[in-house]
């Protein structure tokens, strides 16, 4: 008989949300409130929280699926979201992390849970490593916030609740996520902050580019570098100021391509 293993660092991370079509205007400047504004480019590109996050890990290097509702064609609308009933299809002993991009959090919740069952049978150093990205101002995703070894909750959803500044949020909001999870909040030009389970506040400044090109993806950017250092091993310092370096570096280009271009100097 032969027996197949994996060994943990070949196994993979997973990206579960949207795949979606981004269609880019370029302008010469940002458009006043009811004004008209010439087109100088466009173009179109593959879009959605999780598969720019995805996008983004692969060309970090790291080894990486997405699952999302896809077909053939360019523009297609309101495709269902990922069901229990579509994830209790996945061979989970294959990854190492998988990322939930906040959306039918009802239904995400189960796989989470399914996902804890899975983990509740094996020893701690090969579970899963649970994160969810809360990026929308909807109460049904706030549900979430107890489910995620890491949580990453956006500059929106932190204003939304009154906060002004992502140290404010995270201590506003570390009582709604489970023991021993880390909270995490990117602020744009301030940088972004992570409150762990040992109660200190971890600060990474901003790195911006040279010239501002380009901000669309610049957070899932930043969600997909910390988890990349995370899931390798890497501290909470490291990970929160990696991830701001590489959505600095991804403002500063069109798209994502230039990212591992960009690796060498980093």
């Amino acid at each position: 008989m032969c027996v197949w293993t994996i060994m943990e660092d070949q196994k993979k991370i997973l990206c579960v949300g949207l795949v979606c079509l981004d269609i880019i205007s370029v302008v010469d400047k940002y458009p006043e409130e009811d004004s008209d504004s010439r087109c100088l480019s466009q173009r179109w590109q593959r879009g959605g929280n999780a598969s720019n996050s995805c996008t983004v890990l692969s060309l970090l290097g790291a080894s990486c699926s997405f699952m999302g509702s896809v077909v053939a064609g360019h523009v297609t609308e309101n495709l269902p979201d990922v069901t229990l009933e579509d994830f209790s299809k996945v061979d989970l002993h294959q990854f190492k992390w998988i990322h939930w991009e906040g959306r039918n959090a009802e239904e995400q919740v189960k796989m989470i849970q399914q996902v804890e069952k899975y983990n509740s049978t094996l020893p701690r150093q090969q579970r899963i490593t649970i994160s969810v990205e809360i990026e929308k101002t909807q109460e049904l995703l706030y549900q979430l916030f107890p489910y995620g070894d890491v949580v990453f909750v956006s500059k929106d959803v932190a204003q939304h609740f009154g906060f002004q500044s992502a140290e404010a949020a995270l201590k506003g909001l570390y009582h709604r996520v489970k023991k021993g999870a880390v909270l995490v909040c990117a602020w744009a030009e301030k940088g972004a902050d992570a409150l762990g389970p040992d109660g200190s506040l971890i600060h990474s400044d901003a790195f911006p580019p040279e010239a501002l090109v380009d901000t669309l993806g610049a957070g899932d950017t930043f969600n997909a570098s910390f988890i990349y250092t995370l899931s390798n091993g890497g501290t909470l310092q490291e990970a929160l100021t990696f991830g701001c370096k590489i959505a600095g570096r991804k403002c500063g280009f069109h798209g994502y391509d230039g990212i591992s271009e960009t690796l060498s100097d980093v």
